[in-house]
């Protein structure tokens, strides 16, 4: 490779390193204005005006608020799915295992982005078209994650109870703590999260014996 190139690739990746930084600074700001004032009552305007940037600023890194929702959610999906595979690297054990992902989904949705988690959940069926479908492949994807750690365990320790169902009350308590969870007085997200885990392998296990 010859000087020219070499240079003109580095300043490639500096300005996309750049583009990526300014990008999630705007994906947060734009989940902060989601977590306001909704979807549908948010606009551009109140992202300009949070990020402190013009609107045709905003216009180059996205052409509209679907386009945002569809970044942030595909922001947050894919980090929290890259994040649980490297937790669970070296993590032995079905039960174990599974503790893991409810303490990784606490972390980070409920600890470090906890905005996030009330915006993904209530803005969870307006994408449509192209976008909506590769948000909702992420997320079945996420929940398959789940499901397969539950199944180990239900074959792990020979127990009897509906996967679906099991699966779907787990993510119904963790995704909607937001609407209650209190900082000040509530534990942390690693003591809330063994809690959490405590009650729900405590009910697969009674489901068990109670058959």
């Amino acid at each position: 490779m010859g000087s020219a190139s070499l240079t003109s690739s580095v300043a490639t990746r500096r300005t996309d390193t750049r583009f990526e930084r300014r990008l999630a600074e705007i994906l947060e700001h734009g989940t902060a204005v989601f977590y306001e004032k909704g979807y549908e009552g948010a606009s551009m305007r109140d992202l300009s005006r949070m990020s402190g940037m013009s609107l045709a600023g905003l216009y180059y890194y996205f052409e509209s608020k679907e386009k945002l929702l569809y970044l942030i959610q595909k922001h947050y999906f894919t980090t929290v799915v890259e994040r649980l595979s490297q937790r669970l690297e070296g993590v032995s054990g079905a039960e174990e295992r599974l503790r893991t992902f409810i303490l990784n989904h606490l972390q980070y949705f409920l600890a470090e982005n906890h905005k996030a988690m009330k915006v993904l959940a209530h803005e969870d069926d307006v994408l449509e078209g192209d976008l909506g479908t590769e948000i909702r492949s992420l997320k079945r994807r996420y929940y398959h994650s789940c499901a397969d750690l539950v199944e180990v365990l239900r074959h792990e320790h020979g127990l009897e109870f509906n996967l679906r169902v099991s699966v779907m009350s787990l993510f119904g308590t963790m995704n909607w703590l937001h609407t209650w969870y209190n900082p000040r007085i509530d534990p942390e997200a690693t003591a809330l999260a063994r809690q959490v885990g405590d009650t729900f392998l405590r009910g697969l296990y009674a489901a068990t014996r109670s058959s």
